[in-house]
C-alpha cells in the first residue's frame, strides 16, 4: 500500500490557496462562510490553527490531551497573509506526516482518543477541503477538490458512511453540507479514527476501508507482514469488511484488526467480528496467523484482549467462535482465552469437517 498522507495534505492546501488567492481583495470579515456562523476570515484562521495543532499533536506524540498551544495572527495580517499561514501550517503537517513512523499514534478525542499519521493527515485534508468549500460558497467561488482526495478521506475517517455515487457530494452530505438522494439530511457528525487495542506483545489495529481495499487487491494494507504477506484468511476478512462498508452496515468497532507485533512493528495475523451483535448481544469472531507466527501464543493473547474489550460493552453478552473438529490448535487458543465448548447439531458435514462452537459470556454485574 502506497504511503499516504503528506502528499495529500500538500495537494489539498495547494488547491485551496490557489483558489482563495483569487479573492483576497474581497471582504472576508463581513461575509459568512457558507452555512457556518464564522466569517470567511475566521474560517481560514481555523484551518491554519487545525493544521498546526495536528502537526503538534503528532510531532510531540501527545498522549492524553491536546498540547496547550494555539496560533495567533498579526493584527494587520490581510487575507493574503492568512493564506501564507495556511500554506506554512500545511507544509508543517505534511512534513510531520511524512517523517512519522506508521505505527505511531497521538491523542485525538474522536472517537477512541488517538489517531495515527494517516488519521491526522485525513483530518487535515478534510479541514482544508471542507472549509475551502465553506469560504468559496461565502465568496461566490466555484470549488471542487479532486475526487481521489475525497475518497481517501471517506475511506479513512468516515468508515461508517456508505459510499455514494461520487465522493465529493458524499463527503459534503456526511458533514451536513449537502444532500444525497434517498438519504436524510445530516445534522450532527464526527469523523471516526480507527480503534486500537494494546496487549502485552501486540497492538490490535482496526482496519480502515482503505486498508481493506488494498488487502483485497493483493496489497499489504499498509503493514509490514511477518513472512512478507498476510494469510489468505486476512484477505477474506478484508473483503467482508469492504462488502459491509459498501452496503452501509459497517460499524468500525465491530470490524477487523491487524495484529501488529510491538517488538518490530510486523503484522502477524488478523482478528475480527463476523458482524455486529444481534438483539441478544451475540456476535461471532474469527482469527488467523501467518505461519511463522504460530505457536507463540499471539492468537490467544489477541483473542483474550478482544473478548475483554467486547464483553465490557453494554451491547455484547456472548462471543462465539466456530472451529473445525480437526483444528485442535485453534480449539486450544479459544480454551486458553476463556472460551468453553458448546453443543451444536451436526448436519450435512462429514465428521472431520464439523464445526465446533466455542463461547465466552460477559461476566454478571457485581452485586451492589
Amino acid at each position: 500500500m502506497r504511503a499516504w498522507g503528506g502528499d495529500q495534505v500538500a495537494e489539498a492546501v495547494a488547491g485551496s490557496v490557489e483558489l482563495l488567492r483569487t479573492a483576497t481583495d474581497e471582504d472576508w470579515t463581513g461575509v459568512r462562510a457558507g452555512r457556518l456562523e464564522w466569517t470567511c476570515r475566521r474560517t481560514a484562521e481555523h484551518v491554519a490553527g487545525d493544521l498546526i495543532a495536528y502537526a503538534g499533536q503528532l510531532a510531540g506524540r501527545a498522549r492524553t490531551a491536546y498540547a496547550p498551544f494555539e496560533i495567533t495572527f498579526d493584527e494587520d495580517a490581510g487575507q493574503a497573509g492568512v493564506l501564507d499561514v495556511v500554506e506554512t501550517t500545511g507544509a508543517l503537517l505534511a512534513a510531520v506526516v511524512r517523517t512519522t513512523p506508521p505505527r505511531v499514534r497521538a491523542f485525538h478525542p474522536y472517537p477512541f482518543r488517538s489517531a495515527d499519521r494517516e488519521g491526522f493527515a485525513a483530518m487535515g485534508v478534510a479541514e482544508v477541503i471542507l472549509h475551502t468549500h465553506d469560504i468559496a460558497e461565502g465568496l461566490g467561488l466555484a470549488y471542487e477538490p479532486p475526487a481521489g482526495l475525497c475518497e481517501d478521506v471517506l475511506t479513512r475517517i468516515f468508515p461508517h458512511v456508505r459510499p455514494g455515487p461520487e465522493p465529493w457530494p458524499t463527503l459534503l452530505w456526511a458533514t451536513g453540507r449537502g444532500e444525497l438522494p434517498g438519504r436524510a439530511p445530516v445534522t450532527g457528525w464526527r469523523w471516526h479514527n480507527n480503534l486500537v487495542l494494546p496487549t502485552g506483545r501486540l497492538t490490535l489495529e482496526g482496519l480502515t476501508p482503505a486498508a481493506a481495499a488494498d488487502l483485497v487487491a493483493g496489497g499489504d494494507g499498509g503493514f509490514v507482514w511477518l513472512g512478507d504477506a498476510p494469510y489468505e484468511g486476512t484477505r477474506e476478512v478484508a473483503a467482508g469488511l469492504l462488502k459491509a462498508y459498501h452496503a452501509g452496515v459497517h460499524r468500525p468497532e465491530f470490524g477487523a484488526f491487524a495484529l501488529v507485533r510491538r517488538e518490530d512493528g510486523r503484522a502477524v495475523g488478523s482478528l475480527g467480528f463476523h458482524g455486529t451483535p444481534d438483539e441478544e448481544g451475540r456476535t461471532e469472531i474469527g482469527y488467523d496467523l501467518v505461519v511463522p507466527a504460530r505457536g507463540h501464543g499471539y492468537a490467544t493473547e489477541a483473542v483474550d484482549a478482544l473478548a475483554e474489550w467486547a464483553l465490557a460493552r453494554d451491547d455484547v453478552r456472548l462471543l462465539c467462535a466456530a472451529v473445525r473438529e480437526a483444528n485442535t490448535p485453534s480449539q486450544n487458543v479459544l480454551t486458553r482465552a476463556g472460551f468453553v465448548r458448546a453443543d451444536v447439531e451436526r448436519e450435512f458435514l462429514p465428521e472431520d469437517d464439523t464445526p465446533r462452537l466455542y463461547t465466552r459470556r460477559a461476566r454478571p454485574p457485581a452485586a451492589p
